[in-house]
């Protein structure tokens, strides 16, 4: 398991058995192989992970076609399974629970998403498993946790969204509260569990011993309220649905240019005045309506229509250029084109090309950490299903082909070992 080497990654010698599906857990999973570690996917023979499925897109279409029914890895799967070695096993089999048993027996983390409770029928859970192996750090991701009146419900991200208040604040002020784009509690919630698992890694150097760690999307989406929630806290009242605008600074927002729009983010008061000087407005920044900052916030409902009549008359580049003249924060609202066609994003290394095992070329969202002295690597596109099943279960429980042959008839395993 976890070993030490001046030379390698930040997380090389520690070896994550990964039980999870969708999204929140292979984000977090994904995020420790960039670093790394060692990461084992089980997956459902046959099937695999459910996220295989969900598309269009997909690689390798009918006819080169993305749109066109699955005839290769989704997209989605794509974005959050890199670097990972995927192995087939049927965990309702006896002999299955006992090939994951022996890897959890040999490695320094386990990442599960099954309802509480759910795998303690195959002996996979933290007790059990922790009893042969006390440094296991066994991180649980559910969607209420493991206690609480909630915590026998399935957790999705978009419901967690809305009960856990985040379209409440999402949307227009007249129009019905929105989801976010992306499935960001599912997003945070595998940030989450990736420092927790750092933690515990930690931990475990002075301790020797691994830990439970209990997860839920709900608590990581009530955690993302920040300044939100606790502006909520502090005075009782519920912040309404503002569309782009900022709860406590003003301007801070979307504004209408005439070809379209731009954001506008003056943060201070200097900034401010500096863009109603060149805006042809100078004296809003002395009216004693808009002067400071809490002026403006209370006042927002009179000073916005104000600004967007001054901001309507030129181009949102003509806009882009003055606010960057006069350090006024601002920038462009960009489509997905335009952000993969930035300088800037490539500069960064935020597209990845890689090759799947058919061959078949994709391109992937790079990882944004930047170390120094560990940087991440990408050595292993997202894997076909099952594709690592014989080397691994060879490697780490020693089978022989023979063995594996059987177990592949008996459909205990799949993938490359399916008859």
């Amino acid at each position: 398991m976890e070993t030490s080497n001046q030379n390698a990654q930040a997380l090389s010698g520690l070896r994550v058995l990964d039980l999870s599906r969708i999204l929140a857990g292979p984000f977090a999973t994904q995020l420790l192989a960039d670093l790394g570690a060692e990461v084992i996917k089980i997956e459902r023979p046959g099937a695999g992970d459910d996220t295989r499925g969900w598309g269009p897109p997909f690689v390798a279409g009918a006819a080169g076609d993305a749109t066109a029914p699955e005839t290769g890895p989704s997209a989605y799967f794509l974005s959050a399974n890199r670097g990972k070695h995927s192995v087939a096993v049927n965990i309702a089999d006896p002999r299955g629970q006992t090939l994951i048993r022996a890897l959890a027996e040999q490695s320094d983390i386990l990442v599960e998403n099954f309802k509480p409770g759910d795998l303690v029928r195959y002996g996979l859970d933290y007790t059990t498993l922790s009893a042969t192996n006390p440094r296991l750090i066994y991180c649980s991701i559910t969607g209420f946790g493991q206690t609480g009146p909630n915590a026998h419900r399935a957790g999705y991200d978009f419901l967690v969204q809305g009960e856990g208040g985040l379209m409440s604040l999402t949307g227009l002020s007249d129009g019905p509260p929105l989801k976010a784009g992306v499935g960001i509690a599912d997003l945070m919630c595998g940030m989450y569990a990736t420092v927790g698992i750092l933690a515990a890694v930690t931990a475990r150097h002075a301790s020797g011993l691994g830990q439970h760690i209990d997860l839920a999307l709900m608590d990581t989406q009530v955690a993302m309220l920040v300044n939100q929630g606790v502006g909520y806290l502090t005075d009782g009242l519920v912040p309404p649905r503002r569309g782009n605008d900022h709860p406590t600074i003003v301007p801070y927002g979307t504004f209408p240019a005439r070809d379209g729009s731009f954001i506008l983010a003056a943060g201070n008061d200097g900034q401010f005045a500096r863009f109603v000087a060149f805006a042809g407005a100078p004296g809003l920044a002395s009216d004693p309506r808009f002067a400071t900052n809490a002026a403006r916030v209370r006042n927002r409902d009179v000073l916005i229509p104000l600004l967007d009549a001054l901001t309507a008359g030129r181009g949102a580049q003509d806009w882009l250029a003055l606010c960057a003249a006069q350090n006024v924060p601002a920038g462009p609202v960009n489509d997905l084109a335009q952000v993969f066609a930035s300088p800037q994003v490539a500069a960064r290394g935020m597209r990845i090309d890689m090759a799947l095992e058919s061959g078949d070329a994709i391109a992937l969202i790079g990882n944004p950490l930047k170390l120094s002295a560990t940087p991440v690597t990408y050595a292993k596109a997202p894997p076909a299903l099952g594709a690592d099943t014989r080397a691994v279960l060879a490697r780490y429980h020693g089978l022989t082909a023979a063995d594996l042959a059987v177990l592949a008839a008996d459909g205990v395993i799949g993938g490359e070992c399916e008859a």
